[in-house]
């Protein structure tokens, strides 16, 4: 069970799913900011042709399966990793500070 020290510890270092994210230099943030929109824009292209595939097979015209990458998949990445690299940006800046408070 966390204690009241451990829960306060993991709000101010950042953790996500269990995953101490606070402790992460500027470099390992950007990888895994790229890494995580790479992620979105693939599953999210995926996802579009699949749903495509299926509109395909119930009305029998074929899709522009081009607009999975442009409309969905471009954006939704595009989208994702900027917010990832936000997010991981905001905590690496305030692990800094506050090692140079102490």
């Amino acid at each position: 069970m966390a204690t009241a020290n451990h829960v306060e510890r993991a709000r101010r270092d950042g953790v996500l799913l269990g995953i101490p994210l606070g402790d992460l230099g500027w470099f390992q943030s950007l990888l895994i900011g790229l890494a995580t929109g790479f992620a979105a824009f693939f599953s999210s292209t995926f996802l579009a042709i699949m749903a495509m595939l299926a509109y395909q097979s119930i009305t029998r015209r074929t899709p522009a399966y081009d607009l999975a990458y442009r409309a969905v998949g471009f954006p939704v990445g595009l989208t994702v990793g900027a917010l990832a690299l936000l997010y991981l940006a905001v905590l690496w800046v305030r692990r800094v500070l506050r090692k140079r408070r102490t």
